[in-house]
């Protein structure tokens, strides 16, 4: 049998035998492994939609009415011809009023996906209310709030003072029925008849650069 290896001067002889302490290595190593690879949220969990969101809370019936009051947003809507969104029931955000998006329309529409943790969507919103005082009952304008938190999107109007029918959508899903992405702000434009004209995942920063793309697209004049 061999023989230890002679110590040098000053160290003392471990009592763990050798094979103990591989195995306590080796342990040490299969546990960090596993923490590494272990996944950090739940399985199908879905992706953020944009880099930056913050994440929403859950608010009371009473938070939610004081919110309206602050407001004070335009009914919504009866309807905007959307086929694609039959399935779908939503709610106005001012009041509360359930919404048949799938509705038929005799006017094109204009919907725009924001939410209120959107740092491009505080620009645009503005520049939309302008065109929806311009359109009349020319052109209809939605906005559609693509976060469950209604409070946080009723005082984001009211902050910016602007006034647009908006529906809630808690679960983020017209956009995605639109053949959008869930890249906010996203602007989709229909026509009358509900089909898709246009999809733009672009912010806007003026009404005149909305009111051009509306002409061009839907040949609507603003």
């Amino acid at each position: 049998m061999n023989s230890p290896a002679p110590l040098l001067p000053g160290e003392r002889r471990s009592r763990v035998p050798a094979r103990v302490r591989a195995l306590v290595v080796c342990a040490v190593v299969v546990v960090a492994l596993a923490v590494a690879i272990w996944p950090r949220g739940g399985d199908g969990a879905p992706a953020s939609p944009t880099q930056g969101a913050a994440p929403s809370t859950s608010v009371s019936p009473g938070q939610v009415t004081a919110a309206r009051e602050r407001a004070a947003q335009p009914a919504c809507p009866a309807g905007i011809g959307a086929a694609q969104l039959r399935s779908l029931s939503l709610s106005c955000l001012g009041d509360g009023a359930p919404v048949d998006l799938a509705a038929p329309t005799t006017r094109p529409t204009l919907i725009n996906v924001w939410a209120w943790w959107c740092g491009p969507c505080r620009v645009e919103l503005p520049a939309l209310a302008e065109i929806a005082a311009r359109a009349g009952d020319r052109l209809t304008v939605l906005g559609v709030h693509a976060d469950p938190n209604a409070v946080a999107g009723l005082d984001l109007l009211a902050e910016l003072k602007v006034k647009l029918p908006t529906v809630q959508d808690p679960q983020a899903v017209v956009a995605a029925l639109l053949g959008a992405p869930r890249a906010y702000p996203v602007t989709v434009l229909l026509r009358s008849d509900g089909t898709v004209a246009g999809v733009h995942a672009q912010p806007f920063t003026s009404a005149d650069d909305v009111a051009a793309l509306v002409r061009t697209e839907l040949g609507v004049s603003l």
